[in-house]
């Protein structure tokens, strides 16, 4: 790995504490869910990143990575605007499925389970 990549992972004047990073995320998650469930198909496997990043058990850099995806997928603010219908949540996708590929061996079917559960009560 990189040294740029483990300064931009583990700085915490980059990207805040990791406890912060997980608020932060938290607060939006579920809001920013209910908006982009029509566009995105693979929502289950969103919410199942969410329940892999609070995983006590999962590694850091996995946590970090997800946690890094998931706070851009509730950013108000990204490269296209999450309010274009359809369009606006295109670049959010991108982003999310590149980082599940990335650490998705990672998301278990206890995670997977969890999501399910999770967007059946909501």
């Amino acid at each position: 790995m990189s040294e740029g990549y483990r300064r931009v992972w583990n700085d915490p004047e980059i990207l805040g504490p990791e406890g912060a990073r997980e608020e932060r995320v938290r607060a939006g998650l579920w809001a920013t869910v209910r908006r982009a469930a029509r566009a995105i198909p693979f929502m289950e496997d969103v919410v199942a990143a969410w329940y892999c990043a609070i995983d006590p058990t999962t590694p850091r850099r996995v946590k970090l990575t997800l946690l890094a995806a998931l706070a851009y997928f509730v950013a108000p603010v990204d490269l296209i605007p999450d309010v274009l219908p359809l369009l606006g949540f295109t670049d959010d996708a991108g982003v999310l499925l590149a980082a599940i590929a990335l650490v998705g061996g990672h998301i278990t079917e206890e995670h997977r389970q969890k999501a399910r559960a999770a967007l059946a009560e909501r």
